[in-house]
């Protein structure tokens, strides 16, 4: 990971980790022609689960969206394993935001924000993009959030 967004991630204190390895029988990211989609990402570091419950119960939504940022970046590292650089990545088409609800909690739109704006933070006006926020009852190893993302490279 060479370049500005490099330098854009250091600038913000992030780093970007190694691509989490799949939990069943998929691919962390794949290409088609100018795009790549990501699978679901959990908040995972190091090989183990940040926080498991549901937003709004075990999990407040403060730590939800700062779990969401960790999710983005997980996308970012699966991102970059098929394109080989994040410069590449020319916009932020789609985010899609899971969030493992309480059964009265309705922030999920916050949640998610914190994928949002790190890839805002990390790209600027190519980091804004569409996006869908959902409300879940529950997600693979009982993570309180994931998050998936679309991206369109450079030719």
């Amino acid at each position: 990971m060479s370049g500005t967004v490099a330098a854009r991630l250091a600038e913000l204190g992030l780093v970007l980790p190694e691509v989490v390895p799949p939990l069943a029988a998929y691919q962390p990211a794949v290409r088609s022609g100018r795009y790549v989609y990501t699978s679901g990402q959990l908040p995972m570091a190091d090989g183990k689960l940040l926080a498991s419950g549901k937003v709004g119960a075990e999990v407040s939504p403060d730590e939800a969206k700062a779990l969401a940022r960790v999710c983005a970046l997980n996308a970012l590292a699966a991102v970059r394993s098929v394109a080989g650089d994040l410069d590449r990545v020319a916009r932020v088409v789609k985010v899609v935001g899971f969030v493992a609800s309480a059964p009265d909690f309705t922030g999920q739109p916050t949640v998610v924000n914190g994928a949002s704006e790190l890839l805002g933070e990390v790209f600027g006006d190519a980091g804004v993009h569409a996006r869908s926020a959902v409300g879940v009852a529950v997600l693979p190893l009982d993570a309180p959030v994931e998050v998936e993302l679309q991206v369109e490279l450079a030719e």
